[in-house]
């Protein structure tokens, strides 16, 4: 049995899970039902989460997977600095790069998905405003595939939908929870991606779809749809700090969930560092 410090840590004193989250939204998914939420019609930065609705659109585009598409010197982040195992030159079927952007979260990756929809990146941008209006994402405003500019933001209600939307897509599905994929790169390399959600290699996890990221000004960011029983949760978990926090955050809810006695049939409500949050379950 885990001490009491541990317990202490993770939950308050009438047992409710402590997250360190700045805004989620736990929500069930047939139903709607919000089980807990804090912050979450406020729209903050989403980072990687951007790749998400960056591979609905490349699929509602309906192009070829099996093309091969290259990196680009407009593919390289000149905004943020960061590196990539895609060197200029690397060729990859859009197949692959779907994959690399969803499950290691490859910024090249999804900037080349994006750059060479139909009509380029005005086009791409166009059908991305389209898409969030059709969702009704009344909070959600993008400027780049990649998720790479701070200006990209969302609410945790709309995360919550758009999460949902996410896996009616087989490929979205498969691609985000893989935990790894060996790809051939320039020049005869071969490199080895893993999954940037730890969670999809543990047993005590079920998820359909899942989604990272991370910016200075996101903070770290996690969105997935997942199974707690026989319950299809959305779950969004918005500028966590601390490199584990999300994770952490996560195990919370799922350990809360599953000691719950009331889970079935009554409102819940928690408190994250000791802060009411704002409830509404009917």
């Amino acid at each position: 049995m885990p001490g009491s410090s541990e317990i202490e840590r993770e939950f308050d004193h009438v047992g409710n899970p402590l997250l360190r989250s700045s805004a989620f939204i736990v929500q069930e998914v047939n139903s709607g039902r919000i089980l807990l939420e804090k912050n979450s019609a406020v729209a903050v930065p989403i980072a990687s989460i951007t790749k998400l609705m960056t591979s609905m659109i490349v699929l509602d585009a309906h192009q070829s997977l099996s093309e091969i598409l290259e990196i680009t010197d407009d593919d390289v982040d000149r905004l943020k600095g960061t590196s990539s195992r895609l060197a200029v030159g690397t060729r990859l079927s859009r197949e692959e790069l779907l994959r690399l952007a969803l499950m290691a979260s490859e910024n090249r990756a999804a900037s080349a998905l994006a750059r060479n929809y139909p009509g380029g990146m005005h086009a791409f941008l166009e059908a991305v405003t389209v898409k969030a209006h059709m969702m009704g994402l009344s909070e959600t405003r993008l400027f780049d595939g990649t998720g790479l500019n701070k200006n990209n933001v969302s609410s945790p209600r709309d995360l919550a939908v758009l999460v949902a939307n996410a896996s009616r897509y087989p490929i979205i599905r498969e691609f985000s929870t893989s935990p790894e994929y060996t790809a051939e790169l320039a020049r005869g390399r071969s490199h080895t991606f893993h999954n940037t959600n730890a969670l999809v290699k543990s047993p005590d996890w079920q998820i359909d779809v899942q989604k990272t990221g991370f910016i200075n000004e996101s903070g770290k960011c996690l969105v997935m749809q997942a199974w707690m029983g026989n319950r299809q949760l959305a779950i969004v978990l918005l500028d966590s700090s601390g490199r584990y926090t999300r994770i952490a955050d996560a195990n919370r809810i799922r350990k809360w969930l599953e000691a719950n006695a009331a889970f079935h049939s009554q409102p819940f409500a928690a408190s994250s560092h000791g802060n009411e949050l704002a409830t509404s379950v009917n």
